[in-house]
C-alpha cells in the first residue's frame, strides 16, 4: 500500500460514512442549511396549510415568503418551520420613521411570535440594479428603524435582519478573489456590513449562473453552471479550484467584503434557481437543466458542502422557487422557476414519486395525501450517493 493511498484512506472512509447516512435517511435531516422560496405571484396556487405538508414531505424545514402574508404566518404556527418575511419595496419610504418601523414590528411580527418561527426580516429585495437604483437610500435607515424596533419589543434574540442583493452590486467578480463592490454602493455596502457585523446576521444574495449562461452560452461552459462534473477554473491569485459557478459568485461577495475590512461575515444564498421554460431567445431554460441543477444543487447541500474559500463552513441555500407563478411579469422564464405545479404535481423530474397520482386538471388534488405519501425512488437515492461520492473523490484529486 502506497503511501497517497494511506493518505487517502481517511477521505474514502468519509465516502462510507456518508452512504451509511443516506441510506439510514439521517442526511435529510441534517440539510438544515437548505431552504425553499415560497412565491405567491399567482391565481391558482395552494392554501398555506398544504404547502406545509408538502415541505414536510420533502424534508424541508425552511422557507422564505416575499411578504408578511397574514394567513401564511396564521397557518405556519406550530408547525416548526422557520419562516423568513420580507418587507416590500414600497413599505421603505414609511419605514424611515422609527415609530412607524415599531408599528409595522408590533403589527406584522409580533402577533405571530412565539408560534410561528419567524427568524429573519428581508428589508426589501435587490434594492440595486442596474436598472434602478433609486431604492438603495432607503435601506440602511429601514433595517436599523426594524432592528430598533424588534430591541424595544424584545423580539431581536429570535429575528436576524438583513436585505438580499443581487450580483449587480459588484464590480467584479472574476475570478472570485477580484470581487469587489461598485463604487456607487460602497458606501451603503460598508454601512450594512457593519450593521451585519455588529448584529452578527448574514450578508444575502440572489445568486443565479443561468443568467450568466443565457447571456453567453458559447463562453460558459454549460457543466459549469449546472454543477455537473467539469474542469472547472482555478483562481490565479488563490489557487482556490472551483467547479461551479454559484460558489465562484458566493465567494466574490466574501471577497468584496473582506476588501471593505469585513472577513468573517457569513454569505448566504436567498434565491438561486433555474427556469425549466423559457421564450425563444432564453437559451438554456428546460425541465431537464432546470432538474439538473437544483437536483445536483440539492446533493451538494445534503453534503454539508462550504464554498472553496470557506471549506469548513456549510452555505446557507434558499431554493427559488416553490411553485411556479403564473402571475409574474416579465418573460416566460420568470413563471417557470417552479419545482412543483400548483396541484403539487412536479414540473419536471427532480427524482421523487408518489403512491398517489394527480394531475393538473383534477378537480380534487389531494395535497395532504400527495405529501405524505410522497417518497424518494431509489434512482433519486442512487444519484444522491453517487453525487456525494463525487464531491469527495474530487477532493482526492
Amino acid at each position: 500500500m502506497t503511501s497517497r493511498t494511506v493518505a487517502r484512506l481517511p477521505n474514502l472512509i468519509n465516502v462510507f460514512l456518508l452512504l451509511s447516512l443516506v441510506l439510514s435517511g439521517n442526511i435529510l435531516q441534517k440539510a438544515t442549511s437548505l431552504g425553499i422560496n415560497y412565491g405567491q405571484v399567482g391565481n391558482n396556487l395552494p392554501s398555506p396549510d398544504k404547502v406545509i405538508n408538502l415541505l414536510r414531505s420533502l424534508r424541508i424545514t425552511k422557507t422564505r415568503i416575499y411578504d408578511t402574508n397574514p394567513q401564511i404566518l396564521t397557518s405556519f404556527a406550530n408547525s416548526n418551520i422557520e419562516i423568513i418575511v420580507t418587507i416590500e419595496n414600497q413599505v421603505l419610504t414609511l419605514l424611515q420613521d422609527p415609530q412607524q418601523a415599531l408599528q409595522w414590528v408590533d403589527s406584522h411580527i409580533k402577533p405571530y411570535i412565539p408560534a410561528t418561527r419567524i427568524t429573519g426580516i428581508m428589508v426589501g429585495n435587490e434594492l440595486f440594479t442596474d436598472e434602478d437604483s433609486s431604492l438603495i437610500g432607503y435601506m440602511m435607515p429601514a433595517i436599523i428603524n426594524i432592528h430598533k424596533a424588534l430591541v424595544q419589543l424584545g423580539l431581536d434574540r429570535y429575528i436576524e435582519v438583513s436585505s438580499p442583493s443581487s450580483l449587480a452590486v459588484l464590480a467584479e467578480s472574476y475570478p472570485p478573489s477580484a470581487g469587489s463592490f461598485k463604487p456607487e454602493v460602497s458606501s451603503v455596502m460598508q454601512q450594512l456590513l457593519q450593521f451585519l457585523e455588529a448584529t452578527r446576521s448574514p450578508f444575502w444574495i440572489n445568486a443565479y449562473p443561468y443568467f450568466a449562461y443565457k447571456d453567453n452560452p458559447n463562453k460558459i461552459p454549460i457543466d459549469y453552471v449546472l454543477f455537473n462534473r467539469n474542469i472547472g477554473m482555478t483562481d490565479p491569485n488563490t489557487r482556490l479550484h472551483y467547479d461551479n459557478m454559484m460558489y465562484a459568485q458566493v465567494d466574490a461577495v466574501a471577497f468584496a467584503a473582506a476588501k471593505l475590512g469585513y472577513r468573517n461575515i457569513e454569505v448566504r444564498v436567498a434565491e438561486t434557481g433555474w427556469p425549466s421554460k423559457g421564450d425563444a431567445g432564453e437559451v438554456g431554460a428546460s425541465p431537464t437543466n432546470a432538474a439538473t441543477y437544483n437536483r445536483n444543487l440539492m446533493m451538494r447541500q445534503f453534503a454539508g458542502e462550504g464554498t472553496p474559500a470557506r471549506r469548513n463552513s456549510r452555505l446557507d441555500v434558499y431554493i427559488f422557487a416553490l411553485f411556479n407563478e403564473d402571475m409574474k411579469p416579465g418573460p416566460t422564464s420568470e413563471k417557470n422557476y417552479g419545482i412543483f405545479r400548483p396541484d403539487g404535481s412536479l414540473a419536471y423530474n427532480l427524482g421523487f414519486s408518489t403512491m398517489s397520482t394527480t394531475t393538473a386538471n383534477s378537480e380534487s388534488v389531494a395535497y395532504s395525501s400527495y405529501a405524505t405519501k410522497a417518497k424518494m425512488t431509489l434512482e433519486y437515492w442512487t444519484i444522491l450517493m453517487l453525487a456525494m461520492i463525487q464531491v469527495v473523490v474530487s477532493r482526492l484529486s
